[in-house]
This record gives C-alpha cells, sequence and structure tokens, in this order.
C-alpha cells in the first residue's frame, strides 16, 4: 500500500524503512511537516496515512484525507486523542494504533524524573561543571517507605507499580478496572481523592479523555500533601497547566516532573534553540528549579521504535490482506 508519513524525523524513516520488508513492502514517502488541515493534501493519492501524537486528524482533516483516498490512519503511537473517531468512521477510514510498543521505556523513563527531582541531579551536573562542589540545596529524601500514587494501571503504570515496588515503597493506585497483577506486586486501589490526599509522589499513566482533562486541577492539587512531587509522562492536558504554576510558586508543589505538556504541539520534536519561545506558560515553567521537563522522550528507546515502526507496518499489512485489524479503534 501508498503510505505517506507524516512528522518524520530521521529516526522515524530509519526504523520504518529497516522493518519495511518481506514479500509485499509498501511504498513508503516520508514528509516532515506535521498533518494539519494545511498539510493534508499531501496525501492525496495515498491508501495510508500514518500519524504521530501531535499531528491533527480532526474531522476536517479526516474529511480531507477521505476525498483525496485515504482508507486508513496507522498511528505509529498508543495514544488517540489527536483524533475524530466518529469523524473517520463515518467516512469509512479504518484508524489503527501500537497499543503496546515498550511500556518499560516510559515506565523507566518515569522512575528517571523521580530520582532527578529527588537527588536533584539537573542542579549537581550544572555545578559540577561550574567547579561549585557545595552541597546546600541538593538534600534528597530515601524513596524507601514513601507512598507513590499511581494514576492508570495498564501496562505503563503496572510497571511503574512494579518499579516503585522494588525501592520498597507503599504503592496506591487509582483505575476504573483495577489490575489484578497490581495487586499481587503489592499494591493498593483506592479511590482518586484517597490516592491524591495520600501519597508523597503522584504519577500519571491514565490516558486523556474528555473525562480526564484537566484531571489535576487547583482543586486537586489543594487535597495534595504540600511538597507533593507531581510527574506527568502521559498526555499534557491531564494537568491544568497554570493552576500547576500557581502552586509551584507557592510551594505546595514540591516537585514537577513532565514529559508532556499541554500546548507542546508547537514545541516538542523541533530545534528552537535559535529562537524565542513564544509559549509563556511553557516559559515560566522553565524558571522552576524544583521543575525537570523532558520533550516527550519517555517513550524513545531503540527497542519502543522497533516495535512501534513493525507494529505500525504490521497493522497495515494486516487491514490490506485480512480487511481487518486487531488494533483497530471504534468510535467513542
Amino acid at each position: 500500500m501508498k503510505v505517506a508519513v507524516f512528522s518524520t524525523k530521521p529516526y522515524d524513516e530509519k526504523f520504518l524503512t529497516l522493518a519495511n520488508t518481506g514479500a509485499c513492502p509498501h511504498e513508503l514517502v516520508f514528509f516532515e511537516p506535521r498533518l494539519s488541515e494545511a498539510t493534508a493534501a499531501l496525501a492525496n493519492g495515498f491508501d495510508v496515512v500514518c500519524a504521530f501524537v501531535n499531528d491533527d486528524v480532526s474531522a476536517g482533516v479526516l474529511s480531507q484525507l477521505a476525498a483525496g483516498g485515504t482508507r486508513v490512519v496507522a498511528l505509529r503511537c498508543a495514544g488517540f486523542n489527536n483524533v475524530d473517531l466518529q469523524a473517520a468512521q463515518t467516512l469509512g477510514i479504518d484508524v489503527v494504533r501500537v497499543p503496546a510498543y515498550s511500556p518499560y521505556a516510559v515506565a523507566e523513563h518515569t522512575a528517571a524524573l523521580i530520582l532527578t527531582l529527588n537527588r536533584q541531579i539537573h542542579r549537581a551536573y550544572h555545578r559540577i561543571r561550574d567547579g561549585n562542589f557545595s552541597l546546600d540545596g541538593l538534600l534528597g529524601f530515601d524513596l524507601r517507605g514513601r507512598t507513590v500514587g499511581v494514576i492508570g494501571t495498564g501496562r505503563i503504570g503496572l510497571e511503574v507499580v512494579r518499579i516503585m515496588r522494588g525501592f520498597d515503597c507503599r504503592v496506591l493506585c487509582n483505575d476504573s478496572s483495577p489490575n489484578p497483577t497490581a495487586r499481587q506486586l503489592g499494591a493498593e486501589y483506592v479511590d482518586l481523592d484517597t490516592l491524591i490526599r495520600t501519597a508523597d509522589i503522584v504519577t500519571l499513566h491514565c490516558p486523556l479523555t474528555p473525562e480526564t482533562h484537566h484531571l489535576i486541577d487547583a482543586d486537586a492539587v489543594a487535597k495534595m500533601k504540600a511538597g507533593v512531587m507531581l510527574i506527568n509522562t502521559s498526555r499534557g492536558a491531564l494537568l491544568d497547566t497554570s493552576a500547576i504554576i500557581q502552586s509551584l510558586k507557592s510551594g505546595h508543589i514540591g516537585y514537577l516532573g513532565l514529559d508532556v505538556y499541554e500546548e507542546e504541539d508547537d514545541l516538542f520534536f523541533e530545534d528552537l534553540s535559535n529562537q524565542v519561545i513564544q509559549d509563556d506558560v511553557f516559559a515560566r515553567l522553565l524558571t522552576f528549579p524544583n521543575v525537570v521537563i523532558t520533550g516527550h522522550q519517555a517513550f524513545f528507546t531503540r527497542n519502543a521504535m522497533e516495535n512501534i515502526a513493525l507494529t505500525t507496518l504490521g497493522n497495515i499489512t494486516e487491514l490490506e490482506q485480512t480487511g481487518k485489524c486487531a488494533n483497530t479503534l471504534g468510535a467513542q
């Protein structure tokens, strides 16, 4: 099948090309721009559009894709909050995704953010390079015995539970569908209110839906312990960023680790080092010494990239050969 790959970076082209083998390889054409109403015309004549997390797959874009002959949107990611599934169904476009590429990658990055913030690794690194060997301001705490709240215990959340239990932390979980394996690991399921009131560290691993949009807002933060550590490696809009900034200023949030940001579309995955960042909210976040932000890289391991490429192309092949795919998303 003829596939238009949007939001292409060199690593995307590398891993997709390596995975595009077999008796009937697909015709891959790589486009650097993000998919949007302005760029959708690039996909005219393509059977498949391959999209990533910050591509616009809204109703307007889908209408353009359908008019140009596209019948499949292949997401090379797990999240699908950027896709209008109802519109896709109406237009006869199949939407497939990669439900599990490497839960270990994201879970391990979550642990890295926790350790970095706790032991002030980011600040210590710059001090040592400047010849400053003072320990003032770098005091951390033992993770052992701390209470970690994990919101969402799918594949990624479960691995976070496993890691934090390895640190001998008490782990509280919240999920509408409790995971029996998490319980076997020693985690306890509680309601969301109990979790956010009790946890020393709160980490988010739930999908972004209308119900979870700004799940952590000013009211939720007010219930948290003073000095709480908050981690988000899921989707940026789970947090009300303005409320988070106010709580950082007051000192109620003691540590913040982000791999995602609710307005990341025009920032992440691009080199803006020679430009002035126009997003004042994001710029404000960068001023806090107790905030660590990475640019949506939690997924970014060799293992994950190989799995994403293989599953994405496998989804397309399955649809081409059988008309069905186990990883197809239905209208919500």
